[in-house]
């Protein structure tokens, strides 16, 4: 490609296909959940593009019948840990010095395995193992990821391209390289999004590093398959190292080793403070500084004013607290309503709920499944159950929970007479929302608690006609969201539109789906070539 103008195919998003009864999407995808819901794989590690089957084994079940085994998985010890990182520094000078363009073109490639003959394999496995219905899996683990890989090859060549000096004196010759960090990358990966699972590696890939991929304890599978794909795709061996193992064996050895160049992280805010923190004890045994990269968790609210689109905000309130059992780092978890407006619709908003459907996702009448597993059930209720105890509480709509098959919570609305009440505050990634409802005079006194109530700063809405009050709630919230909807929920980010990320306790708001998050990825270097040297060392000021 020397000497040649390279330009990757335009990026769009990828359609959202609609699954209705008797579409060729909808036949394809039931055709693989049938397959494999009958199969128990074997997940191995996968390192230097070999698969090792430790014999260390722990089953993963489907959520939303916790009896069902769908795989046995071989978890990484130490040895496959020291294993994985030295396969990827091992590819590092392979994959940093192969062209822009070659590496670009492997993940083009997975995109478009993902958009035609893989999709129904990756949406099935995200639903059996993450309990997503078929439309959040599409929205998921389809277009998003898809939408991950053709954009971040673009914002790869805008990088590329926009990195050099624009000034040259006639006496030498300025310009940028464009590195990737010397190290490898650590990759920490959440269960609720298969595609943010992909896009951590493959993201910093894209920009020449290699490195270790943790997938989530709860999201083996559908990762599974996903790094089999990249592999299908053209992806080199250790480029991107697979080691499913315990956080305590996997992340202390990669946070301690001397070549850690990076943590790409997407989890809660709570361990992600901790590998800061090993990082900052750690500094003077490595050798470079590594690059911190994290979105943790949200408090994400919707803050309504008195004159608003009231049909607008019940559709808000369902969807965003309740697709996907309101395990969204973005899902809306609080609102601030005024009393007007809730004397309006509550009983309408109510009744919408009510008619929510639960149960397993392979039944596509659902609009809700399990969450995740019990450690999150058993969580879930307590808050319930305190609520349910406090008279400063009222639950209007679920309040019900049953693990006997799965994991399942109803959606669950508390009114909480206090706003600061600690599920008002408190991040619990649950199908729970907490409303408070204020005097209608009070919606500039309601922005302020909005704004001091929660740690976090990742997503928020605001509901209002009138734009000097948009205009209002847009100052005052100003560093209350890194993602701002005005009349919309406050959740459904799209990769090349609404960049992604939150500051405050919310991460470092470097943002997926932008240029800005894969240049946390490249550590540029300066080069002056001078064609004219000076021969004499003194100056003039001497005479």
């Amino acid at each position: 490609m020397v000497n040649n103008v390279v330009t990757p195919p335009t990026p769009v998003n990828e359609p959202i296909l609609g699954y209705l009864p008797g579409s060729k999407e909808r036949e394809e995808l039931k055709a693989q959940i049938a397959i494999q819901e009958k199969e128990i794989i074997e997940i191995p590690c996968i390192i230097n593009g070999e698969e090792i089957f430790t014999g260390n084994v722990t089953e993963q079940v489907m959520p939303h019948d916790h009896s069902h085994v769908i795989a046995r998985v071989h978890l990484a010890g130490e040895k496959e840990v020291n294993a994985a990182i030295d396969a990827a520094l091992d590819a590092h000078q392979m994959w940093s010095t192969m062209p822009w363009e070659s590496r670009c073109a492997i993940f083009l490639k997975a995109s478009e395995l993902l958009a035609g003959p893989r999709r129904a394999e990756i949406n099935a496995s995200t639903m059996i193992n993450q309990s997503k219905t078929c439309h959040q899996a599409e929205i998921d683990s389809a277009c998003e990821l898809i939408d991950f890989w053709r954009f971040n090859s673009d914002y790869c060549r805008q990088i590329y391209e926009d990195l050099q000096p624009p000034v040259s004196p006639s006496s030498m010759w300025n310009s940028s390289e464009v590195r990737p960090l010397e190290g490898f990358v650590f990759s920490v990966t959440p269960f609720n999004f298969s595609s943010i699972a992909a896009n951590l590696p493959s993201s910093a890939a894209i920009m020449g590093n290699t490195g270790v991929w943790k997938p989530s304890r709860n999201s083996y599978v559908s990762n599974y398959r996903l790094m089999k794909l990249m592999m299908d795709a053209g992806l080199p061996a250790g480029v991107i190292n697979f080691i499913p193992g315990k956080a305590r064996v996997v992340g202390d050895i990669c946070m301690s080793h001397p070549e850690l160049a990076g943590v790409h992280f997407t989890g809660s805010t709570g361990v992600f403070r901790k590998l800061w923190k090993d990082v900052a004890n750690n500094l003077e045994n490595l050798r470079s500084y590594p690059r911190i990269v994290g979105e943790t968790g949200g408090k994400d609210f919707i803050v309504a004013h008195p004159d608003c689109d009231r049909r607008a905000l019940v559709v808000a309130l369902l969807r965003g607290s309740f697709e996907f059992q309101g395990q969204k780092c973005s899902a809306a978890s609080r609102a601030y309503i005024p009393q007007s407006v809730w004397d309006a619709i509550g009983d309408e908003y109510c009744e919408e709920v009510s008619k929510i459907t639960i149960g397993d996702p392979r039944d596509f009448s659902n609009f809700m499944s399990a969450v995740i597993d019990k450690k999150s059930f058993d969580n879930i209720a307590g808050y319930i159950d305190r609520a349910k105890a406090d008279s400063g509480c009222k639950i209007v709509t679920g309040g019900g929970y049953d693990d006997s098959t799965g994991y399942f919570i109803e959606p669950t609305t508390i009114l909480c007479d206090d706003p600061k009440y600690e599920s008002m505050a408190e991040e619990i990634f649950v199908p729970v929302m907490s409303i408070h409802i204020y005097p209608d005079n009070e919606f500039e006194s309601i922005l302020k608690i909005c704004d001091s109530t929660s740690e976090y700063a990742l997503t928020g809405s605001i509901f209002a006609k009138d734009r000097r009050h948009i205009e209002t709630a847009l100052a005052a919230l100003r560093f209350s969201a890194g993602n701002f909807y005005i009349n919309d929920k406050p959740t459904g980010a799209v990769v090349g539109q609404q960049p992604f990320g939150g500051a405050r306790g919310s991460g470092t708001n470097d943002k997926a789906g932008s240029p800005l998050n894969l240049l946390r990825w490249v550590s540029p270097r300066s080069i002056k070539e001078t064609f004219a040297p000076p021969h004499d060392w003194t100056y003039g000021f001497l005479n």
